[in-house]
């Protein structure tokens, strides 16, 4: 049984805005994909209704093979435990510590006076430790995230998913803000969970040659449709053009400049 499926998902807000159409794919275990297009293509709402942070239209997604419309809010809570997410920009709290902000991470597993009152156990707080460590950030744990730059800050929210003890991780637009130095950091991050931790990593990515280089496979929408999914030795330049359209031109460019 793969852990994810989604199963001809579609969304609509209203009839003239349709964000995906009966888009359907499956996610094993261990796998790193990303999934590209267009800004509009409908990336952000496919990983909002995989946590269900939005409801979809139509369809199904199974996690584990359990599936994610039906759940009760107590179920639901549970399963989000599983699947950590890693926001654009941030969604951390500013005024707080680095490790405070990481330890926010395990709320899900919290009563609502802990979680109100911020009572964390000894093993928590070490494993919130730990794994900034894993994340490059230990010696920065007492800082306020303000006093962070943004490639820091993202992986503060890296370092929160992963202390929900996940199975799988999806990342919107991680490296959207990024310069490209924190975007490496950020990148060689992520593919280094996912292969010594073995979680899954499923990340919206707009530029084309960062998908090619950490994926192990890569899925294409255009207008909230399906029209590429596969390992990235298959991503042609007529593929791109077909998944972005007019943007193609400059994505194509630094494509071809970091095969070079």
């Amino acid at each position: 049984m793969p852990l994810l499926h989604v199963n001809n998902v579609s969304k609509s807000y209203n009839p003239q805005a349709i964000a995906l159409r009966q888009v359907e794919f499956t996610v094993e275990p261990g796998e790193f994909v990303s999934i590209i297009g267009p800004s509009g293509a409908g990336k952000s709402t496919l990983l909002r209704c995989i946590n269900r942070l939005i409801e979809m239209t139509s369809g199904e997604i199974l996690i584990d093979g359990m599936a994610v419309s039906t759940l009760t809010t107590t179920e639901l809570r549970a399963l989000r435990r599983s699947v950590g997410m890693v926001f654009q920009h941030y969604n951390l709290v500013n005024r707080l510590s680095v490790i405070e902000n990481v330890l926010h991470g395990r709320l899900g597993y919290k009563s609502w006076f802990a979680g109100t009152f911020g009572v964390y156990s000894a093993a928590e707080k070490q494993q919130a430790m730990d794994t900034l460590e894993t994340v490059g950030l230990y010696e920065h744990m007492y800082k306020r995230c303000d006093q962070l730059s943004g490639g820091q800050k993202q992986r503060v929210g890296i370092a929160r998913a992963l202390v929900q003890n996940p199975r799988i991780m999806l990342c919107d637009e991680p490296i959207a803000s990024l310069d490209p130095g924190a975007s490496k950091i950020v990148m060689d991050t992520l593919k280094q969970i996912n292969n010594t931790l073995g979680i899954t990593i499923i990340a919206n990515l707009h530029q084309v040659h960062v998908a090619t280089e950490y994926s192990s496979r890569i899925i294409g929408i255009n207008a909230g449709s399906v029209v590429f999914d596969g390992p990235p030795n298959q991503l042609t330049i007529e593929i791109i053009q077909q998944i972005y359209g007019s943007e193609a031109e400059e994505l194509i460019l630094a494509y071809g400049d970091a095969r070079v």
